[in-house]
């Protein structure tokens, strides 16, 4: 590296260690939220994921996290650790299999509040979702777990490698759950924020969470922003649709900047006339709540079925994929300030642009 070089890539080090308390990672609208890092085509929640989506254009990487046995917190999915390692393979951790009852729902397997940190990084990402995308899944065994310390590094590097800000976006998973364990996870995230310089509401964070009491405790630990999922009817726990009046959104504006609905309380499900759309988005902003959907996905199992592509009957129809980038088009021309997708979205974006230059100009604005 020559002189020239070394002092360029200085300058870069410098402003990506500034960039987590100067800069909101907020330009251009609206966000592209890489939901597990570009899952379509990595195993979610690893580095490969991760730097995957930086390359691909996003804005922020969104990290579930979950804390081992002695309170760290790492990337995956859900604290049930079979569905995303190679755990269940392990016979010197057969014995840890066990059920648990976690937010009011039976589940089997092995966890991570069982492992320590140590164990767990012996461990081996997997993909979650082998049928449905099976290229992802030739990569079984490659990646290791991260902790969340692992993954705000990674996104600083991101702001290096790519010369933009990218921002992080935290999902708390069973906090309620976790705190009858003595583990506290609002705590743990706090510390890991504010050790990395996280630690305003400047900074390229949006902490989302599904239990208000969790984010009431982030926001008195951490000044950086927050988000409230709220969850599908029949969703185990979901608040919705109860969370999507308007006298509830201004509640949660009391605690929270944002909120992550599904997608189907946007756009009406299986709707003849696509798009319906609801008044969620309206209702949102007017009380002050910027609005991120979840989750676009390009799988004709998550799309709507208008959008869905190929023979029904065929065994590969739920993983063929179907029109992704129109429901992301009509997702961002629909005024929404962010979309959690495991797909590549810049272009879904700039099209939305011209559509709305477009309609500019022909209403001579």
């Amino acid at each position: 590296m020559d002189g020239l070089t070394r002092r360029r890539f200085g300058a870069l080090t410098a402003v990506a260690s500034l960039a987590p308390s100067l800069a909101r990672a907020e330009a251009p609208k609206p966000l592209i939220i890489a939901e597990g890092g570009a899952a379509a085509e990595r195993p979610e929640d690893t580095r490969a994921a991760f730097d995957l989506a930086i390359n691909q254009g996003c804005d922020f990487i969104q990290a579930n996290v979950v804390p081992t046995k002695d309170g760290v917190l790492i990337a995956r999915r859900d604290n049930e650790l079979s569905a995303t390692t190679d755990v269940a393979s392990r016979p010197d951790f057969a014995s840890r299999k066990t059920s648990k009852t976690i937010d009011g729902v039976e589940v089997a397997g092995w966890f991570s509040e069982d492992f320590t940190l140590a164990e767990i990084q012996t461990l081996k990402a997997r993909e979650r979702l082998p049928k449905l995308r099976p290229a992802s899944a030739k990569l079984d065994g490659v990646q290791p777990v991260l902790t969340f310390r692992d993954v705000l590094a990674i996104a600083r590097l991101g702001c290096v490698r790519t010369a933009r800000t990218i921002g992080v976006m935290p999902r708390m998973l069973h906090v309620g759950y976790f705190a009858g364990l003595g583990l506290i996870v609002e705590q743990a995230l706090a510390d890991d924020l504010n050790t990395a310089g996280y630690n305003s509401e400047a900074a390229a964070i949006w902490v989302q969470a599904a239990e208000p009491d969790a984010l009431r405790a982030i926001s008195r630990l951490t000044q950086v922003r927050r988000v409230q999922l709220i969850d599908a009817p029949g969703t185990p726990g979901a608040g919705a649709p109860a969370m999507t009046t308007g006298a509830a959104l201004a509640d949660i504006h009391a605690y929270a900047q944002a909120i992550a609905p599904e997608q189907s309380l946007v756009l009406v499900p299986e709707s003849p006339i696509f798009p319906t759309l609801t008044t969620l988005v309206l209702d949102a902003h007017a009380v002050g709540l910027a609005v991120h959907t979840r989750t676009a996905a390009a799988e004709n199992a998550f799309l709507p079925a208008v959008l869905r592509k190929g023979d029904p009957q065929s065994r590969s129809f739920a993983a063929a994929h179907g029109d992704v980038d129109k429901l992301m088009v009509t997702l961002f021309t629909a005024g929404v300030d962010g979309v959690s997708t495991t797909q590549v979205a810049a272009a879904a974006r700039d099209r939305t642009k011209a559509i709305q230059l477009i309609e500019k100009s022909r209403h001579g604005g």
